[in-house]
């Protein structure tokens, strides 16, 4: 199956006081059309930045080298056209998102207008993107985005303001916002962290419907290992701006190959366990990496030779790679 998405030594450098930093290093993988690809860390780990980058919303000043290559396909399903989201112009930028790439950010209460209604800010979304289409064909297009959402009541909602809505409501407006111009990927960058857990399962189920529907690839975003094992087909797991370990899902989850993903593991609430055993200190900042393995002054398994040089991803079982040299 060839990708949907294409990401190859992707790295994200911002100016600082100090020097420049990479909050995302030499980053490559693939995602597939209809697969859910989950991306697992820490904050700081460099998952937010990846997505922006993708979407090219990186900050002022930021430098981004390697490629990320975006393939778009005609109705008849052959290849139509190939994008580097890493070097289009604005305009061009403009015109692929929301129409061929979208993303769902982490908290819909500031990503929302708070002075709009609900149906105007989804009516834009459309309106950018198919800017000959009648008043009337906008309004009902984001009525069944909003249907398509599982949002009840909404030619309700449509009037309403983002204040008006619960949590749950306003991710879902998000959804349909994101959804309503038809894109083939979608990233979601930790759309439920802020919800409860009965908020949470709907968001996720409805994710996974739409995904079938629709054939969307699905770029999660995450820190909670249970929602990944819910909703994703293969796991990168990054730390300090890194991949650190890949695969899939169950098998990451079954047996991980990296110390920093067995940590996250064992630090992840169970029934059978009483007590939860946390990775000890914190990940280090962007100015300040440690030499060599980045995730070394953390790590239980360390020696001396993990400062010499960073380590290589490599292949341990049939794809399945890691980034640690006590691998065999």
């Amino acid at each position: 199956m060839r990708a949907k998405l294409e990401v190859r030594g992707l790295t994200i450098e911002l100016p600082t006081a100090k020097a420049w930093v990479r909050p995302v290093a030499d980053v490559s993988f693939a995602l597939n059309e209809g697969e859910t690809l989950g991306i697992v860390g820490e904050s700081g780990s460099g998952k937010t930045m990846l997505a922006l980058a993708l979407m090219g919303l990186t900050p002022p000043g930021a430098r981004a080298s390697g490629s990320a290559v975006l393939r778009t396909a005609s109705d008849a399903g052959k290849l139509a056209h190939e994008i580097n989201l890493l070097t289009a112009a604005p305009g061009e930028l403009r015109a692929i998102r929301g129409r061929e790439i979208a993303m769902i950010f982490q908290e819909p209460m500031t990503a929302l207008n708070p002075v709009l209604r609900i149906g105007k800010q989804i009516e834009e979304a459309i309106r950018v993107h198919e800017p000959r289409v009648n008043r009337s064909e906008i309004r009902r297009g984001a009525l069944d985005a909003l249907k398509r959402a599982a949002v009840p009541e909404p030619e309700i909602r449509a009037r309403q303001y983002p204040h008006q809505l619960s949590g749950g409501l306003r991710q879902r407006v998000m959804i349909a916002m994101a959804l309503s111009a038809g894109p083939g990927i979608l990233i979601a960058d930790e759309p439920t962290t802020a919800l409860d857990v009965t908020v949470q399962k709907q968001i996720l189920e409805l994710l996974a419907t739409l995904r079938r529907e629709l054939r969307l690839s699905l770029l999660f975003i995450t820190h909670d290992l249970g929602v990944v094992a819910q909703i994703a087909d293969r796991t990168l797991v990054m730390y300090a701006g890194r991949i650190v370990e890949e695969g899939p899902t169950e098998e990451v989850l079954r047996a991980p190959r990296h110390p920093y993903t067995e940590g996250l593991l064992r630090a992840a609430p169970r029934l059978s366990r009483q007590k939860l055993v946390p990775i000890p200190g914190t990940v280090p900042a962007l100015d300040a990496l440690p030499p060599g393995c980045s995730f070394a002054p953390r790590c239980e398994r360390y020696i001396a030779d993990c400062d010499s040089a960073v380590p290589k991803l490599r292949r341990v079982e049939e794809k399945h790679d890691a980034r640690c040299i006590l691998v065999p």
